[in-house]
């Protein structure tokens, strides 16, 4: 594993969701409060940034072409060609208090999605997800900021967090991806580990990756929960991660500047920078989702 590196041509007030276009050898990443869509081309080092209506809380590449975003007003399929949306499902929460936050695909391609209850008062957030016929079904409750989404190689395991609460958990996935005994997976106070369950994603020996906001970490924790190791970033509040490269060995790590105090960004400059680090082993090819034309 080399050391952290920053990439100062993609920066932004809270960058999340980034996803790995194989196809295009680049990366998909948002910034929420400046409502905007980024693309990364490592090879030219170029960026392209494409405005939103509303604040999106996460990506999912399509079948066949283009994203899913999910926006706080709803789900929409996004022709990167045109920079059209395309609506596909409508909000399941009242929109002025509630946003996506946070996603990932299954191996149905289904896009799974969870949300987060802006006032943090309470466990009104939860987890949704997109089936190919574009109907939006919700699957697990009781979190306020819903995180963490992610899935085991085999794809049936899945990962969901509550960044408040610090704990994750897994749950299994039946072969038409139904979801069963959820259970506690990693509890960050219990283990005494620093920081929040922000996103994640998982490598191709599955073990999971985990940002741990706060503390300027991501977690690999094998599929028992046990930490393996840890990747210390040039940055405090990592957001979310993901494998990228042609062979998926660059660990791309979002991360955010908005709502820290000045003095905390005075000792961390580099907030709201790309980071990359090239790591010892694989990631997964990143899932993408089955929802055609036909599904709206």
């Amino acid at each position: 594993m080399t050391q952290a590196r920053l990439i100062p041509s993609v920066t932004g007030e809270t960058l999340e969701s980034p996803v790995w276009s194989h196809a295009e050898r680049c990366l998909y990443l948002i910034d929420i409060p400046a409502r905007e869509l980024l693309r990364y081309t490592p090879d030219r080092d170029a960026v392209k940034r494409w405005p939103l209506p509303s604040e999106p809380g996460a990506l999912a590449l399509c079948e066949g072409g283009g994203l899913l975003v999910a926006l706080r007003t709803g789900i929409f399929r996004f022709d990167t060609a045109t920079g059209t949306l395309t609506h596909v499902a409508d909000p399941p929460y009242n929109p002025d208090r509630t946003r996506f936050n946070d996603g990932r695909c299954d191996a149905q391609g289904r896009f799974w999605i969870g949300s987060i209850y802006e006032p943090r008062d309470r466990a009104e957030a939860a987890f949704y997800r997109l089936d190919t016929d574009g109907t939006l079904q919700r699957v697990f409750d009781g979190v306020t900021t819903a995180n963490g989404l992610a899935f085991s190689p085999d794809g049936r395991t899945g990962y969901c967090a509550d960044t408040p609460a610090r704990k994750v958990w897994a749950f299994d996935l039946d072969a038409q991806g139904h979801p069963s005994e959820r259970r506690l997976y990693i509890d960050l106070q219990a283990a005494n580990i620093d920081g929040r369950p922000d996103g994640a994603a998982v490598d191709s020996e599955g073990c999971y990756w985990l940002a741990l906001i706060d503390s300027g970490r991501i977690g690999r924790f094998d599929p028992q929960g046990r930490l393996l190791q840890t990747v210390e970033l040039p940055v405090r509040w990592p957001t979310c991660p993901c494998f990228g490269g042609d062979d998926l060995r660059t660990l791309y790590v979002a991360n955010l500047r908005t709502g820290r105090k000045p003095e905390q960004l005075a000792q961390c400059p580099a907030a709201g920078t790309l980071v990359a680090v090239e790591v010892d082993v694989a990631g997964l090819p990143e899932r993408t989702a089955a929802i055609g034309p036909d599904s709206f």
